[in-house]
């Protein structure tokens, strides 16, 4: 495979790793390379936590369905292909956080992984409506599970998502990058040469900062020519300390 290839470990209802996976698209469309989709599970990762006591109210139920979406996202891989999935993850992010938030008071968390939800992302992406059966298909969590080890045995425990490996099956893997704003294409491409420096060099570990940006996402209610509310999170998530 290009130099530059990555597997790129994804959670659909995490908004910085659909950023990221904008970026790496927008590179995508300029260099020759290619972008292997994989699963990672923020549900699973952090399934022995006391959701109440560690995080802000319905990030529980967010994480639930995005373990439901990834449920629909194996099958779709392993009766479509790589291709369909690849589809099927642009659409999500679409619905997902290309859209304002229902102003219904039904919030975002558990409505998404629901047949209603899910039903026009298979029609946007050209699949069988019938895919959505896996939304209630637990036998697929052994393989959301199993490429979530092979991901943090990647990077280590403390991380969140996306976790990109660089150059797979030896290059080294990360937890991000994670931005907030999306780059003009010329940002793009340097961004991705800078990341890659880092990614080749095998004694870089981290470089991080716990302040974020809200990203510039429709369901986050921040647009294009905004910058978000900066907020300090912890561990990948704006956690709450009780």
């Amino acid at each position: 495979m290009p130099l530059g290839d990555i597997d790129f470990y994804f959670d659909p209802v995490c908004p910085f790793c659909w950023m990221t996976s904008k970026w790496v698209r927008q590179v995508r469309a300029q260099r020759a390379h290619a972008v292997n989709w994989r699963f990672i599970s923020l549900r699973l990762l952090n399934a022995h936590v006391d959701y109440d006591a560690q995080f802000p109210p319905d990030y529980e139920a967010g994480h639930t369905a995005g373990l439901r979406l990834l449920r629909v996202a194996a099958r779709t891989r392993a009766e479509h292909g790589s291709d369909a999935l690849d589809d099927l993850y642009a659409a999500m992010g679409d619905h997902v956080f290309e859209r304002p938030l229902p102003t219904d008071g039904s919030g975002d968390g558990g409505r998404r992984g629901t047949r209603a939800f899910v039903a026009p992302i298979l029609e946007q992406a050209g699949l069988p409506a019938e895919l959505a059966d896996a939304l209630d298909e637990a036998t697929w969590d052994s393989i959301i599970q199993a490429e979530t080890d092979e991901a943090l045995a990647l990077t280590g425990k403390d991380v969140g998502t996306p976790i990109l490996q660089f150059e797979p099956p030896d290059g080294v893997a990360f937890f991000g990058p994670v931005i907030s704003r999306m780059p003009t294409d010329t940002q793009a491409g340097e961004l991705w040469d800078h990341v890659i420096g880092l990614a080749r060099f095998a004694g870089f570990s981290e470089l991080k900062r716990s302040l974020r940006e809200r990203p510039q996402l429709p369901s986050f209610g921040v647009t294009e020519d905004q910058v978000g509310l900066s907020e300090d999170w912890h561990g990948g998530s704006r956690r709450q300390h009780h």
